[in-house]
């Protein structure tokens, strides 16, 4: 992961200011009901890898397999994301886990490099692949469709994920209530999939 970019402006670095305060109090906040080992970076890399593994043949509701191109290899890169579909949308999240959102608030996934160097990508859900043009959000009213689809979402599954990022017994309210601080403290993406 790497540090966004500053755009140079005033106003632009006020704002890009007041939204990595707003990252790190986010995170300052969740980071004592996660578990030690996902709080991290290195930690959420393990279980992409874990998940990627486990689901080769298909992936759970509200989960899929994302393939991007490297933007400096050229090379498929693959990750496991939550992935909630909406008719020929697709909304996922990069995720800032606490201990990296406090020490980095901005930095930004290599996924999310890449899609921004190329946003031609292979989803897959379930056990179908689609290609698709991936972009971030930042249209308010589309924004707010990405947050309820992502933090409105439950499915069975979700039950063992929140299991592995908190601490104590599972609920509804606790596993959206994660999914809102993904939402909030991390970079919120759209696919627009190609006709099937």
């Amino acid at each position: 992961m790497t540090e966004a970019p500053s755009n140079g402006s005033t106003s632009g670095d006020k704002a890009v200011s007041v939204r990595a305060a707003a990252i790190r109090a986010a995170a300052t906040t969740q980071a004592p009901k996660h578990r030690q080992l996902l709080q991290s970076a290195k930690g959420g890399r393990i279980l992409s890898t874990m998940m990627l593994r486990v689901f080769a043949v298909s992936t759970p509701p509200g989960h899929g397999v994302l393939t991007t191109t490297g933007r400096k290899s050229g090379k498929q890169r693959r990750n496991y994301v939550r992935a909630i579909r909406r008719q020929d949308k697709v909304y996922v999240v990069m995720l800032r886990p606490p201990d990296l959102a406090i020490e980095r608030p901005l930095t930004v996934s290599s996924w999310v490099w890449n899609i921004r160097g190329n946003p031609n990508v292979r989803l897959r859900l379930r056990r179908r692949t689609f290609v698709g043009v991936a972009r971030e959000i930042s249209d308010p009213t589309e924004l707010q469709q990405a947050r309820d689809a992502i933090c409105e979402t439950v499915h069975l599954v979700d039950f063992g994920e929140c299991r592995l990022h908190l601490r104590g017994r599972p609920s509804r309210a606790k596993i959206k209530d994660l999914h809102r601080y993904w939402f909030d403290t991390g970079i919120p993406l759209v696919i627009e999939l190609a006709d099937h």
